[in-house]
C-alpha cells in the first residue's frame, strides 16, 4: 500500500508509526558512522546536543515530559550501543594521562636516559633498562636516573675544563 492509496484518516497515524519505526534506526545508522569516522570525542559532543535539544523543546502533547524522558533513553542506549560496536573508532589516548609522575619533561634527558640504557644493556638482545638498581649486600644510598646523568654531565663538563 502507498501513501496515496492510503486512507485520508490513516495518514497521521501511519506517519507516526514511520516516525518511531525509523526514527531510531536513522539515528543508531549516523551515530555509527559518526563513531567510526570522527571517534568518542565526536559522540560524546553528539549525545550532550542531542539531550540538550530534547530537554528545551517545548512539547505540546499529553504526557511531554514521559515522551522527553523516553527519547533521551532512547539517544542514551543507542549511543551506548555504538560505543560498544567494534567499528568504532576510538579516540588516542593523551599522553599526559600517561605520564609517570616526576618523570622528566625534558626531551633532552629523556634522550640522554635511552642512550644510557642502550650503552648498559648487554646483550644487545634484551631491552634496555632506563631505571637503576640496587646490588644486595651494599648500604649504597639508591639514586634516581635524573642523578645519574646529571653527575655524567658534571664528570664531562669538569674533564673538558682541565683539557683546556
Amino acid at each position: 500500500m502507498s501513501l496515496h492509496t492510503l486512507h485520508p484518516e490513516r495518514v497521521d497515524e501511519t506517519r507516526m508509526r514511520a516516525y518511531s519505526t525509523f526514527g531510531p534506526l536513522l539515528v543508531h545508522a549516523l551515530t555509527q558512522r559518526l563513531a567510526r569516522c570522527q571517534g568518542m570525542r565526536e559522540l560524546d559532543k553528539v549525545e550532550k546536543l542531542l539531550v540538550r535539544l530534547i530537554e528545551e523543546t517545548d512539547v505540546a502533547a499529553p504526557h511531554g515530559e514521559a515522551m522527553k524522558e523516553f527519547a533521551i533513553e532512547l539517544v542514551v542506549s543507542t549511543l551506548r550501543n555504538v560505543r560498544e560496536h567494534p567499528d568504532a573508532k576510538h579516540d588516542l589516548e593523551e599522553i599526559d594521562e600517561r605520564r609517570t609522575e616526576g618523570r622528566s619533561e625534558n626531551p633532552g634527558t629523556l634522550e640522554e636516559q635511552l642512550q644510557s640504557g642502550l650503552e648498559d644493556s648487554f646483550p644487545a638482545s634484551d631491552p634496555p633498562a632506563v631505571v637503576s638498581t640496587a646490588i644486595t649486600g651494599g648500604s649504597k644510598d639508591i639514586i634516581g636516573t635524573d642523578e645519574v646523568l646529571r653527575r655524567k654531565r658534571e664528570a664531562r663538563r669538569g674533564s673538558r675544563q682541565t683539557e683546556t
